[in-house]
């Protein structure tokens, strides 16, 4: 499952490495960014897809009611605005910074079609890539529309234990450490953060999770549910 959800353990600087990328780095300065800075907007043109070499920036969109639904926060080494290799030239979501001195290096169409025609594995991998990044975002709206928030929580407690996990060999509990905020948590199941403590709260009463400093642990009977 850990290669399915976005392959966000997988810095794509270490996938992206050729000798011509390389170059094309050194002659394109980084882009530094602030924070709630936006990267583009939807319905913006695009001809461009973007690496983060720093920080953190979320994927969404707006609803007809002017709320944001929020699609991922990506980190690291993550790529986004990679639908103008499947043609799309206008925007269909936003991209904004959520982290003080956000680094990103932006990679035109033309470039990144050129180093997947000279590097089958890379351009075999980058397919795979846009077809596990689809199904997340899949999965994420289904549960936005149809589940209670507190089912939303488990589901994505679910889906942070298969993406950042490690399962304890004695008890079977899964360790998670992960990147995200207790506020990017709350927003990534769209709910605020007082209702995600609180169900968070409940849940721990219920002993089927503990948090502690920088790590989740769910119990296995959480898991199995």
């Amino acid at each position: 499952m850990k290669t399915l959800w976005f392959l966000e353990d997988i810095n794509m600087y270490n996938i992206i490495c050729p000798p011509k990328f390389k170059e094309y780095k050194k002659a394109h300065p980084l882009l530094s960014y602030k924070k709630k800075d936006y990267i583009y907007f939807e319905e913006d043109s695009a001809d461009k897809l973007y690496l983060i070499d720093k920080g953190k920036v979320k994927i969404g969109h707006i609803d007809e009611e002017g709320e944001e639904i929020i699609l991922a926060i990506l980190s690291n080494g993550d790529i986004f605005g990679e639908k103008v290799l499947l043609g799309e030239h206008v925007r269909k979501e936003f991209a904004q910074v959520v982290e003080e001195g956000t680094c990103l290096c932006p990679v035109t169409e033309h470039t990144m079609v050129n180093l997947m025609r000279e590097n089958v594995d890379f351009s075999l991998f980058i397919y795979k890539f846009l077809g596990f990044r689809f199904k997340k975002t899949e999965r994420r709206l289904e549960i936005l529309l149809f589940k209670d928030a507190k089912t939303r929580l488990i589901e994505f407690l679910k889906d942070l234990a298969d993406e950042f996990g490690y399962k304890n060999a004695v008890t079977g509990d899964m360790i998670i450490r992960h990147p995200y905020s207790q506020k990017e948590m709350a927003a990534l199941i769209g709910t605020s953060r007082p209702t995600l403590n609180l169900f968070l709260n409940q849940l721990k009463a219920e002993g089927v999770l503990a948090v502690e400093r920088k790590e989740i642990i769910l119990k296995h009977a959480l898991l199995v549910s």
